[in-house]
């Protein structure tokens, strides 16, 4: 048996651990928000849904997002080794050596770039605008008490890109939703830093929970999430939504009630439910409302 031959079994365990590492499932965070700018600049623009341009719209945010967040492990794995919560993550185990976790993110660059390609030349043009705050984040927590505002940008482009992937024009309605999308992440990512408090103060990590103390955040992503409700309304006076996406928002701002409810400064014992179940189904919810609403008000299959 070659050398060659004897490493190719060792392949599906790097994939595996590739997908571990960017944490591949956390795509239903983003997508729901690109998906319902794109069907609803497709109900706009002819009222149909075409399937290969919402294929490279998938195609487009699943590779940014799987190179962000391969990137955010490379760049922070020398802080992830310092930090309990994170010292299991494959980059500081040895499960993924730095190199095959560059291989993945530029493989995940270059589907990103070629789907951008595909759709529409504004598209690519903009696709490197797209990267920049994706690789500018993780080195926030070392320059700003703020990162989660970078984050917060960097998340409010995927509607804008699902917009302009299908008319090739601008949107001001996508920038709104955009901006709700952001402000959502960003006030959740405020809850879930308060997590590592103790440790970014001991190893000189800056976050708003790390500077200004617990309450000050829970307060932060509350403020947040009541923009965020307000931004999404905005949004569906600006597009005619019907009562199917007004339905949706009132499932949305329970969603938000709860959340709050169940993380206290004093009490984070439930942050992970607030962050990882709760949050999913606040995009999930939507993007089935929003689905709804269009179909109602005429978008053909």
């Amino acid at each position: 048996m070659t050398s060659a031959s004897a490493a190719l079994p060792q392949q599906p365990g790097r994939t595996k651990a590739f997908l571990r590492l960017v944490m591949i499932e956390h795509s239903v965070f983003a997508l729901p928000f690109a998906y319902i700018a794109a069907l609803t600049a497709m109900y706009e623009w002819d009222g149909n849904i075409h399937w290969g341009r919402l294929f490279l719209v998938t195609l487009a945010m699943v590779g940014l997002r799987t190179f962000a967040m391969a990137a955010n492990r490379i760049i922070d794995r020398e802080i992830d080794a310092r930090n309990p919560r994170t010292a299991h993550r494959e980059l500081v185990t040895g499960a993924m050596s730095v190199r095959h976790a560059w291989t993945g993110a530029l493989v995940a660059l270059v589907v990103f770039l070629g789907a951008a390609a595909l759709l529409n030349p504004l598209c690519l043009a903009l696709a490197p605008v797209a990267v920049i705050p994706m690789v500018v984040y993780p080195y926030g927590k070392r320059f700003t008490n703020f990162p989660q505002a970078i984050l917060g940008l960097a998340q409010a482009m995927g509607p804008v890109g699902g917009w302009l992937a299908i008319t090739g024009a601008w949107s001001w309605d996508a920038v709104v939703l955009g901006l709700a999308v952001g402000v959502w992440i960003g006030g959740f990512d405020l809850i879930y830093a308060c997590q590592d408090v103790d440790t970014d103060r001991e190893i000189g990590v800056k976050s708003v929970p790390a500077r200004f103390g617990i309450p000050a955040a829970i307060r932060g992503a509350r403020a947040c999430h009541t923009v965020t409700t307000a931004l999404f309304v905005w949004y569906a006076l600006l597009t005619d939504a019907g009562a199917f996406f007004w339905f949706g928002l009132l499932i949305v701002a329970g969603a938000f009630v709860y959340e709050h409810t169940i993380v206290r400064p004093h009490d984070l014992t439930r942050l992970n439910r607030a962050f990882f179940s709760v949050n999913g189904f606040i995009g999930i919810a939507l993007f089935v409302c929003a689905l709804l609403d269009l179909l109602v008000r005429g978008l053909t299959v």
